[in-house]
């Protein structure tokens, strides 16, 4: 009966993951969706919603100001929020337009949502695009996204690098985990026909967008909020590989685990408010996105069922073996098993710097921490099942890093 059970909850666990291994394959399929270029057209307003942000922020906007975009064709928004510094005095010497808000918010959803809705009564972009205040942004970005709305996209998301990948072990995960999920799971999208996922930062939605369906995120994880809405809505996104944002992660753990404790507990919410509209929607309308969001939200509750069915699996095996057959099974499998594993790990993460040009010698360190890092996530996960709110916390920036640095 023990074993019925244990094999009714691997069952799901295997297919979830033999589910995205497959679909991570189409990332090296010719991608038939190629976004060609065009001349200007469209405006922009793009929006940076900022919290004590005054070592970053100018490094922000002056990327933005070097756009290789008509200058008459967008505007820079800055919206400061909770602040206890000079991050709208830097942000406005600096080149940026301010918006000040005057609504009690507490977290970026609401600071977007305000910020969207200002700016729709008193500006006339076609579409938005958002930035976090620690970004620094390629220069051919804005012209990349002009070229994605010309195609016919409504709402896409660019490349998510990294400003910091060398900065420690901590940094260096970071980098390969965005790496991997820009080339995993959006590139992979791209290439099926299917629709990109929305990565926090760097992401653009045309103005129709809003005033049909609004921007109505509740969650502490807005982005991967709004994509679940855009397959409700059936608005396709898509990856835009060459419109790249370079992102500061953290260099601290402590700061780490309280940002990914937002993360997962943003994603809880999503997985009890909308898994279940999106896979009736996936089952009655064969919506790829749908099924794609229903199964993604899945991921921190699978991670921590996984971890106990091995546990289980652990405590089994001691119960049923005598101590001298236990050490010798450990020696010759479970040791062996658990070392090839972390190399493949390796060799898996390698082949992503090199996938994206990038140097191993950086990240050398979240190369080999990177399953640590990964790890690291089953008792956020674990923690934040319980846990439904959490206080929305500033992540602090300090890596003053130039676009011209790292175009260099």
């Amino acid at each position: 009966m023990l074993k019925i059970i244990y094999w009714i909850l691997v069952i799901p666990l295997l297919l979830h993951s033999l589910y995205f291994g497959i679909t991570a394959l189409f990332a090296f399929k010719k991608n038939p969706n190629k976004i060609k270029k065009h001349d200007p057209k469209y405006k922009f307003s793009i929006i940076v919603a900022s919290r004590n942000e005054e070592n970053v922020i100018a490094n922000l906007v002056s990327s933005l100001k070097k756009q290789d975009y008509p200058s008459d064709l967008y505007t820079i928004y800055v919206v400061p929020n909770n602040c206890t510094d000079d991050t709208e005095k830097v942000a406005y010497e600096a080149g940026a337009k301010i918006i000040e808000c005057h609504e009690k918010v507490s977290s970026k959803g609401e600071v977007l949502k305000y910020a969207f809705r200002y700016l729709m009564e008193n500006d006339d972009a076609d579409a938005y695009i958002i930035f976090d205040a620690d970004n620094v942004v390629h220069p051919s970005f804005l012209s990349r996204m002009n070229d994605t709305l010309i195609e016919g996209y409504e709402v896409a998301q660019g490349f998510r690098d990294s400003k910091n990948p060398a900065d420690n072990w901590l940094c260096g995960s970071y980098s390969l985990y965005y790496w991997g999920q820009n080339m995993f799971f959006s590139k992979a999208r791209m290439a099926m026909g299917g629709s990109a996922s929305i990565n926090g930062t760097g992401f653009m939605v045309k103005r129709s967008v809003l005033e049909e369906d609004g921007f109505n995120t509740k969650t502490m994880t807005e982005d991967i909020e709004f994509t679940a809405l855009c397959a409700l809505h059936d608005r396709r996104i898509a990856f835009v590989e060459d419109a790249i944002t370079y992102d500061e992660h953290p260099y601290k753990f402590t700061v780490s685990w309280k940002q990914r404790s937002r993360w997962s507990i943003g994603t809880f919410q999503c997985l009890f408010g909308y898994s279940a509209k999106l896979f009736v929607k996936a089952l009655r309308e064969k919506s790829l996105a749908s099924f794609d969001m229903s199964l993604f939200f899945l991921f921190p509750l699978l991670q921590v069922l996984g971890t106990f069915l091995f546990i289980a699996f652990l405590v089994y095996r001691i119960a049923s073996s005598t101590l001298n057959k236990l050490i010798s099974s450990l020696l010759t499998f479970d040791i062996w098993f658990l070392l090839i594993s972390y190399l493949l790990c390796i060799l898996m993460a390698i082949f992503v710097v090199k996938y994206n040009k990038k140097e191993v010698k950086n990240v050398f360190s979240g190369i080999v921490a990177f399953p640590i890092f990964m790890i690291t996530w089953i008792p956020i996960n674990l923690i934040c099942m319980f846990k439904r709110k959490i206080v929305w916390e500033p992540v602090k920036h300090e890596r003053n890093i130039a676009i011209d640095h790292l175009m260099k």
